[in-house]
């Protein structure tokens, strides 16, 4: 794949109306902002792009606009996450997927009614057999209730070449993703999400990349940057941040409102609307957003 996935590779918010419908204008006008901020990749359907409140239609219409968009680009690959129960339905998906023109796909493990490690590990072979096109497979054990041992990963990538990424969500990752790293001797990739709360850390295990949300993206690709040529300068930019990261990634739909709230006040989504169930802000934390848009306004020109 021509295409590289690593540094910053953020979650695609889903845009509504206030009325609580599909918004493909916002959707298309998130994407091309996207496309400028030097992202390496964008995700699509992952649990920032509220991929459980998706009617079919809507997860249709979103994945045309963002692979049309990605499909012209030379750098930015378009990621699709398949989050489908039954690998039945996850490998067609995946291989229509594949056949629109993503550049690889990210794959949530099943995790409804606690299946083993043995039913999980058939899932992903099937699934990540069944294409060609590099997968990086979530492991987000808080929001699943599943957990699943490094050792699932390391056999899934000696049998599948094409399974070269992890994306680590466990609390903490760090250490997780050093025994991924380690224990593959560098075949497994990884990734990791959590807003980039964990970034000097992860990053000096080996992380490839991290998986934010989308709505201050230029914030986390100028930390990368400085990750890469001066890690004093990194320090400090992150220390700014993540009293703000670290309160608003105490729940999921938490962050998901932040998110949006931001993108529309940045003047790039029309509503902040979010499907139910969603998270009201408070006064202090409506408060805590303008304090934030106030202290990076350089970033948001």
């Amino acid at each position: 794949m021509s295409k590289q996935i690593s540094g910053i590779v953020p979650i695609i918010a889903a845009t509504f109306t206030n009325s609580g419908s599909l918004d493909e204008d916002s959707f298309q006008a998130l994407v091309q902002h996207l496309l400028k901020t030097n992202a390496s990749a964008l995700t699509l359907f992952g649990l920032a792009t509220e991929f459980y409140k998706l009617a079919d239609n809507d997860r249709a219409r979103m994945q045309m606009l963002l692979l049309a968009e990605t499909s012209h680009s030379n750098s930015v690959a378009g990621i699709i996450s398949i989050t489908d129960h039954s690998w039945e339905v996850a490998s067609q998906r995946a291989r229509d997927a594949e056949a629109q023109g993503a550049d690889a796909l990210m794959l949530l493990p099943p995790y409804f009614l606690g299946p083993g490690e043995d039913a999980i590990l058939e899932h992903l072979k099937h699934v990540i057999g069944s294409v060609k096109i590099p997968v990086i497979v979530q492991y987000a054990p808080v929001q699943t209730g599943v957990r699943i041992s490094p050792d699932v990963f390391l056999k899934l990538r000696e049998a599948l070449p094409n399974a070269d990424f992890i994306k680590v969500e466990t609390q903490p990752p760090g250490k997780y993703v050093s025994q991924l790293v380690e224990r593959s001797q560098g075949k497994l990739k990884s990734l990791v999400g959590y807003a980039g709360v964990q970034m000097p850390d992860v990053l000096a295990r080996g992380a490839v990349g991290i998986q934010p949300g989308c709505s201050f993206t230029e914030i986390y690709v100028e930390l990368w940057r400085l990750w890469q040529t001066d890690k004093t300068a990194f320090q400090t930019f992150h220390n700014k941040l993540l009293p703000y990261i670290n309160y608003w990634m105490q729940g999921v739909e938490l962050i998901i409102k932040v998110e949006k709230v931001i993108l529309k006040q940045r003047g790039i989504i029309a509503s902040d609307y979010c499907r139910s169930p969603a998270y009201t802000l408070d006064e202090r934390e409506t408060a805590q957003i303008e304090l934030f848009m106030n202290e990076f306004e350089e970033w948001f020109q």
